[in-house]
């Protein structure tokens, strides 16, 4: 098998290795996917300025996080429909962060159901949607309490489901319905078709007692569809605080004033996040709003970032802007997609590796040490370079924007 390095070597293979409706449903965005776009850029917008002779021999990626230690900086962000890629994903995922020690997050829309999850890797965590039926809310509640999650992560950021354009050029729905393009989709793909009709079609196994015994892939994904909602409101949110008894998370938040607010209600931290450019296109890039958001907490509740990580270096600049923690969710996906089962903990060990990398070029013996004094910026004087003698007179004279803005460039050039 030719290796991969990368993540971008992993999303290259995975397009090979799975039929297009099922990649275009992992890769995709919603619109012209923009905010997918802007997510990834906006990390190479971000350069850290290493140090030398720092004394950084010693290195250690642990973490303290909502009351626990984890061995890196970064965990695996809630998926839904994993088991679309290979039977089997959710497990994987699970298993793979219980060994590694670092978090993992069980979606809702998974194909595999909480209490399984829980026997297996007991300490992950779960992700809620809150649909229209109050009443599936509460047993998604009570079922993860009794599992022993010990962390519930409500996703806000659904009040209505992406027009992802992708996956309705493809018509994409679930139960996948026969049809030419899709045959010779399968074709193509035999060892994905295979291992799917092997290992069964992928259901929403947290939404099966929910429906009538028996009901088919078509009720259970109409179901699935109820719980995008826009019923989620504060007073909701304090009164699943109040249920919870153990940390909770805010995830899908953009705005400073919604993250303060967010930790009024008692919230324990949040994931500043897009949903990973599927949900509205014209959103900003969450490392784009995570300085305001960190500033706007103060360090009264814990951020997570997730959308656009790609690397060890991406993990180090989302620290250094203010996150406590990221989290990733297509890049396992694709591991899994172009490596196997063991995809996941290789790109595990890719990015703690990489992780390693960043810290001992930074002159850092930990991720805490990380901060914006590590974040480099032109100073603003840089921006104009020294001018030719024959300019000097007083003719115009070339010059760079810098971040002052349109107006102090047209007065220095003018």
């Amino acid at each position: 098998m030719k290796p991969a390095h990368s993540v971008a070597a992993m999303r290259k293979l995975a397009r090979r290795r799975l039929p297009r409706l099922v990649f275009d449903f992992v890769d995709g965005g919603a619109g012209r996917e923009s905010a997918l776009t802007r997510s990834e850029l906006a990390f190479d917008a971000v350069r850290l300025l290493p140090r030398v002779l720092a004394g950084a021999e010693v290195r250690s990626q642990t973490i303290e996080l909502l009351g626990r230690s984890y061995a890196a900086p970064f965990g695996i962000a809630p998926i839904g429909m994993a088991n679309l890629v290979a039977p089997g994903v959710d497990m994987a995922l699970a298993r793979a962060a219980a060994d590694a020690a670092i978090p993992y997050c069980l979606s809702t829309a998974a194909t595999t159901a909480i209490e399984e999850i829980a026997r297996a890797a007991p300490a992950s965590w779960f992700q809620l949607y809150v649909g229209r039926e109050q009443a599936i809310v509460e047993d998604l509640i009570r079922r993860a309490d009794t599992a022993g999650a010990p962390v519930l992560m409500v996703t806000a950021d659904v009040p209505a489901p992406g027009k992802r354009l992708r996956d309705l050029d493809n018509g994409f729905m679930l139960p996948l319905e026969p049809s030419l393009r899709l045959a010779a989709d399968l074709f193509t793909h035999p060892r994905w078709a295979l291992a799917t009709a092997l290992g069964g079609a992928p259901r929403f196994a947290n939404l099966e007692r929910y429906e009538q015994p028996g009901a088919s892939a078509q009720s259970l994904a109409r179901l699935m569809a109820s719980q995008s909602s826009a019923r989620l409101d504060w007073e909701l949110l304090a009164r699943i605080r109040d249920r919870w008894q153990r940390r909770l998370i805010l995830k899908g938040v953009l705005h400073p004033d919604d993250a303060r607010r967010a930790q009024r209600i008692g919230a324990d931290a949040i994931v500043v996040s897009n949903h990973g450019g599927r949900q509205l296109d014209c959103a900003p890039a969450p490392l784009e709003v995570l300085p305001q958001i960190a500033a706007a907490v103060g360090g009264r509740c814990r951020i997570l970032l997730d959308g656009g990580v790609r690397t060890g270096e991406d993990v180090a600049r989302a620290l250094a802007l203010g996150a406590d923690a990221v989290l990733l969710g297509r890049p396992f996906l694709f591991a899994v997609a172009a490596l196997g089962p063991d995809g996941a903990r290789a790109l595990i060990a890719m990015l703690q590796d990489e992780i390693d990398r960043v810290l001992a070029h930074l002159g850092c013996c930990s991720p805490a040490e990380l901060d914006q004094s590590f974040v480099w910026r032109e100073p603003p004087d840089a921006a104009v370079p020294d001018q030719p003698a024959e300019l000097e007179s007083g003719a115009a004279r070339p010059c760079r924007a810098t971040d002052a803005g349109a107006q102090e460039t047209a007065a220095r050039c003018g």
